[in-house]
């Protein structure tokens, strides 16, 4: 019996607890996608933190640990600025907070690109100080030689084609990737190069969607879609995008939610009754018994 990190909602606290291993695993994901076609669509969100992650757990087939963190947790400007530390940390703490999904760890910039050798010691302090069961990380034809290195060493990776955030400042913005017959082509070129290489997995973000299309039929690996098609092998949103915490909203994002609205209307009652000295009450203050 493996063991696995539970927590304790009651004391907020992560402790060990034996429990047997019930987690979905890369050849499981595989084989979602069988003869070409997915029947039910793979389901991804973001997460970084274990609470975060224990709520959606359940709902999700994979858990992404996204280096947007930068964004959404630490209000940087893009995510060239994350650290692979940032990442392990966040990483450990949903790899506690989930059960069931599969947790994937973003590589940051910086962190894989020299060369293979770069990226293995960094995947691997992913996977030993995280607990995760891959990684990802962006780029194609050019990245392929390195998927190959990692995948051959027993690191699992999901590849990350099309619009690739790390690249923002080359792409010259985050439009839509794919509106010219070369760029539509360099695209499909990337899908198969990141497939050969021995990638189990791929997302494809920010495309026309014919491409995303022509892609996931092309590529025996599930294809995860943002802001691609609904043809995709399955989808990932981030999920503070989803819940509609941030005023913007991407084309591709359907906001399922308004969390930044509860919590704006749950703080406004909390600082009027603070004021008015209607909280706390006599049930949330200690007194000796009688």
């Amino acid at each position: 019996m493996s063991t696995t990190f539970t927590l304790d909602t009651a004391t907020s606290r992560a402790n060990p607890t034996p429990a047997p291993m019930k987690r979905l695993t890369v050849p499981a994901i595989q084989r979602r996608k069988a003869d070409g076609r997915t029947a039910e669509p793979l389901v991804m969100l973001t997460a970084y933190t274990a609470r975060q992650a224990q709520l959606l757990d359940a709902h999700c087939d994979m858990l992404l640990v996204g280096d947007s963190l930068g964004q959404v947790i630490y209000g940087l400007p893009s995510t060239l600025s994350v650290t692979l530390d940032m990442m392990i940390a966040h990483g450990a703490a949903v790899v506690r907070g989930s059960y069931h999904s599969l947790v994937l760890v973003d590589m940051p910039f910086g962190a894989y690109e020299a060369s293979p050798q770069q990226a293995f010691a960094s995947a691997s302090r992913i996977m030993a100080e995280t607990g995760a069961a891959g990684v990802k990380l962006e780029g194609g034809t050019a990245i392929a030689e390195t998927i190959a290195f990692l995948s051959q060493r027993g690191i699992p990776v999901m590849g990350h084609i099309g619009l690739t955030p790390q690249a923002v400042n080359a792409l010259g913005g985050y439009g839509a990737r794919g509106k010219s017959e070369a760029e539509h082509a360099k695209i499909l070129a990337d899908a198969r190069a990141v497939a050969d290489a021995g990638a189990f997995g791929l997302v494809i973000e920010g495309v026309m969607e014919d491409i995303a299309i022509a892609v996931t039929d092309s590529v025996s690996i599930p294809v995860i879609g943002i802001g691609a098609s609904v043809h995709c092998d399955g989808q990932v949103l981030v999920t503070e995008d989803m819940l509609g915490m941030f005023d913007r909203v991407p084309r591709f994002v359907k906001r399922f939610d308004d969390i930044a609205g509860v919590i704006d209307r749950a703080a406004q009652t909390y600082a009027a009754d603070v004021r008015a000295r209607a909280f706390p009450t006599d049930d949330q203050v200690y007194r000796p018994k009688k």
